[in-house]
C-alpha cells in the first residue's frame, strides 16, 4: 500500500490542526470568562488549591504517596496560592511568579520518576510473565493524578492571571486636545488588561498573519 499511509499522515495533520485550533480557542473562550466574573474566579481558584492540598495529604495517608514528594506537593500549591493576592493582576519578574514555574517542572519531574520506579519495581518483583503486578497505579490513575494534583492548578492560573496591571488615565497620558473622538473612556479601554492565554494566543494569530503577509496571501478584507 502506497496511498493510505499517505492519506493516515494527512489526516493526522490536518487532526493535530483543528485539535490546535480547539485549544487555542478554549484558552481565549476561558481567558473572557475569567476577566467577565473575575471575583468567581478568584474564588474557585482559591478553593481548588485549598481542595487539591487536602487530596494530596489524603493520598499520603490512605494511599501511602511518598511523604516528602508530598509536602513538596502542598508547597508548591501554597506558593500557587500566593500568586492570588492580586489576582488577576501578575508581574512576570515578581518572585512567586517565577517560583510557581520552577515548581511545576520540579513537581512533574519528581512524580514522573517516582512512578516510573514504583512501576519498574513492581515488574522486577514478578515471578512470571503472566502474573499481574500488585499495588500499582494503572496509567489512567497516573495521567488523573497528574492533571488534577501536578498541572490543574497551574494551568488554571496561565488562564487566569492578567500580565498587565490595569492602567487610569492621568495627566501623564492623557491624550491631546487636538485628537477628535477619543475621551478618558478610549483610553481606559486601550489600557484594558489583556489575560496570558489571550494575548499568548493573540500573539501567535499576529505572527501567522505576519507570515501569511510576507508570502503574499491576503485576507479576503484586504482583497476589497
Amino acid at each position: 500500500m502506497w496511498i493510505l499511509p499517505l492519506v493516515g499522515y494527512l489526516g493526522s495533520i490536518v487532526g493535530f490542526c483543528f485539535l490546535t485550533l480547539a485549544i487555542a480557542s478554549g484558552l481565549y473562550y476561558l481567558s473572557e470568562l475569567v476577566e467577565e466574573h473575575t471575583v468567581i474566579a478568584k474564588r474557585f481558584l482559591s478553593r481548588l488549591i485549598y481542595s487539591i492540598m487536602g487530596l494530596q495529604l489524603v493520598l499520603c495517608v490512605v494511599d501511602r504517596f511518598p511523604f516528602l514528594l508530598t509536602v513538596l506537593g502542598i508547597f508548591s500549591h501554597f506558593v500557587y496560592l500566593g500568586n492570588m493576592r492580586r489576582f488577576p493582576f501578575v508581574q512576570l519578574t515578581d518572585p512567586l511568579f517565577l517560583a510557581s514555574c520552577v515548581l511545576v517542572l520540579v513537581n512533574h519531574y519528581v512524580w514522573f520518576k517516582h512512578f516510573s520506579r514504583s512501576q519498574e519495581r513492581a515488574y522486577q518483583n514478578m515471578s512470571s510473565y503472566y502474573d499481574t503486578p500488585s499495588d500499582v497505579p494503572t496509567f489512567t490513575e497516573i495521567a488523573s493524578y497528574f492533571g488534577l494534583c501536578v498541572w490543574l492548578v497551574p494551568f488554571a492560573l496561565f488562564v487566569s492571571l492578567s500580565a498587565s496591571d490595569n492602567v487610569l488615565p492621568t495627566i501623564g497620558n492623557e491624550p491631546s486636545t487636538s485628537g477628535v473622538g477619543v475621551g478618558v473612556g478610549d483610553t481606559g479601554r486601550s489600557k484594558r488588561s489583556q489575560g496570558m492565554a489571550k494575548a499568548l494566543v493573540d500573539t501567535v494569530l499576529s505572527a501567522i498573519g505576519d507570515v501569511s503577509a510576507t508570502l503574499g496571501w491576503k485576507r479576503p478584507e484586504d482583497r476589497i
